[in-house]
């Protein structure tokens, strides 16, 4: 059993959570379309361990999304992250943001193709499959009406993120599912950290960055 603190930043949604075996046990989160992640996020962390009667010192790691997403709420929380582990000496767990959001759809068969916003007609997507396998790598992508095609023609397609709207104009294929407003949560990170942490599977806390995937454009 471990005592995980949760951190999600790579998109407007500030999300912290704690998790005990897996199981969250406490969560705060705040998705008010601005990044208010540098007010909020260690008041966050604050009040959940203050919900959960948890110690600072009882945690057993941090996990924090890696991304991709936002570069600047990426770069927050993996600074708080990496902050607590130094303090705490606690080992670093970091959960890819694509596979945690695919989580948040239950489909019985079929695939899921988590997408976050990354302007214009480009987004974050990875493909996984409904026992959330990822069986595509992680790209940034320009949207058009063929895209997916190699999946929406063999099977049914579950989309998810702040991405879909952008799809949804696109697409009008008849196998293709939209599932709207939803953004990574802490809620899925705790049963995928709980395995990470079991797995020894860490991060060297000293040379960890976030996964960018694009290079940083002002404005």
């Amino acid at each position: 059993m471990a005592v995980i603190l949760c951190l999600e930043t790579s998109t407007t949604n500030c999300s912290v959570a704690i998790a005990v075996d897996g199981e969250i046990i406490a969560l705060q989160e705040d998705n008010n379309n601005k990044y208010s992640h540098a007010e909020k996020l260690h008041s966050f962390i604050d009040q959940v361990l203050a919900e959960s009667g948890t110690l600072k010192s009882s945690l057993q790691a941090i996990a924090v999304s890696k991304g991709p997403g936002s570069y600047t709420g990426l770069r927050i929380g993996v600074s708080a992250a990496k902050g607590l582990c130094f303090a705490i000496d606690v080992p670093l767990i970091a959960i890819p943001t694509l596979e945690a959001l695919a989580h948040q759809a239950e489909v019985e068969n079929g695939c899921i193709i988590p997408m976050l916003d990354a302007r214009r007609l480009e987004v974050y997507a990875a493909v996984f499959s409904s026992d959330n396998n990822q069986i595509r790598e992680t790209k940034a992508e320009v949207l058009d009406e063929n895209s997916y095609d190699d999946y929406l023609k063999t099977t049914k397609v579950c989309f998810i993120g702040d991405g879909v709207e952008k799809f949804k104009a696109l697409c009008k294929h008849k196998n293709a599912i939209f599932i709207d407003n939803k953004l990574p949560s802490a809620k899925q990170m705790g049963a995928l950290s709980e395995l990470k942490y079991h797995a020894n599977d860490f991060e060297d806390v000293a040379y960890f960055e976030p996964y960018y995937l694009k290079d940083f454009i002002a404005g």
